[in-house]
């Protein structure tokens, strides 16, 4: 009796800590077959979100907006893209073409309806290159936000420099293919750039690690297509309400970000200021203002 009492205890012991260990994150499968992590939380009749991270970001790095939104009753969808956070990293894809087809995917598979896509960064052009190259699909999105993205990263040679200026294109074409050459370098100081420098060193370094989820080869390949894209035909051919959000602060001078609210019709825009802490990552930096900026969007 009692090494059948013990036996018991045991057993339930074991199924009580096996009930405790953190669920892996569901996954889809894109039409090439590569899975993506992607994880739902908020009510489920509640009014759709969808946030995109930017180069080599992971979607974990969305989680002040994702504990805010969902608690205020939104239904909020994250996910890794190939390569990133947790998701399948084949040696195989790593072009903006391909990311809006896995982005295609998330949204049909996972059947969102009307709802709000939010870009950070490259999750911007993901969301630009989507839009060109899947009109079947815009029945499904109400609303784009943009988060400090430029339409061309890289200035052409032969304009001047007012003209790189209007759109933000920050490189030439020749620093594009040195950094993508030495990543191993250049990662720290590239992600340091793009924060304030009253972040803690904490989450700084938390957010390091999550870059360093993706292979320098990987990241290095998609930095080279990201930065060579042209979006500026895309622009004005969207035809939902959109907001186009900048930074004092940032690596991309807020004036050629903001321009890209005068190319969408109907387009609003807003810039952080350096008070707002308004850096390429102002949504980890200040998530309140952030996040009351998004809302206030959203539910206009």
């Amino acid at each position: 009796m009692k090494l059948q009492f013990l036996l018991t205890f045991f057993v339930f012991h074991l199924a009580a800590a096996a009930s405790m260990k953190p669920q892996s994150a569901p996954v889809i499968k894109t039409q090439d077959g590569i899975g993506l992590r992607y994880n739902q939380t908020g009510p489920k009749n509640g009014q759709q979100l969808l946030f995109v991270p930017g180069w080599r970001q992971a979607a974990v790095e969305w989680r002040k907006q994702v504990e805010y939104f969902s608690q205020v009753g939104f239904r909020v969808t994250t996910f890794d893209m190939r390569g990133h956070g947790d998701s399948d990293k084949p040696d195989f894809g790593y072009r903006v073409s391909r990311f809006a087809a896995d982005l295609n995917d998330v949204l049909t598979q996972l059947d969102l309806r009307d709802v709000t896509i939010i870009g950070h960064s490259m999750g911007s052009s993901l969301s630009w290159a989507w839009w060109d190259q899947y009109p079947d699909s815009h029945r499904r999105v109400a609303k784009f936000v943009f988060v400090d993205q430029s339409a061309v990263i890289v200035k052409n040679p032969h304009w001047t420099d007012a003209q790189a200026a209007e759109v933000s294109a920050i490189f030439g074409p020749g620093p594009i293919y040195d950094i993508a050459a030495d990543l191993a370098n250049q990662l720290e100081p590239l992600v340091r750039s793009m924060f304030t420098p009253s972040v803690s060193e904490a989450d700084f370094e938390w957010v390091l690690d999550q870059n360093k989820k993706m292979s320098d080869a990987n990241a290095a390949a998609l930095f080279v297509d990201h930065s060579f894209r042209d979006w500026r035909d895309v622009l004005p051919r969207i035809t939902v309400p959109a907001l186009v959000l900048s930074g004092e602060l940032s690596v991309f001078p807020h004036a050629g970000i903001a321009w890209i609210a005068t190319q969408i019709p109907g387009a609003k825009s807003y810039t952080f200021t350096a008070a707002e802490k308004g850096s390429h990552f102002v949504f980890w930096e200040n998530p309140e203002r952030f996040n009351e900026v998004v809302y206030d969007f959203v539910k206009r």
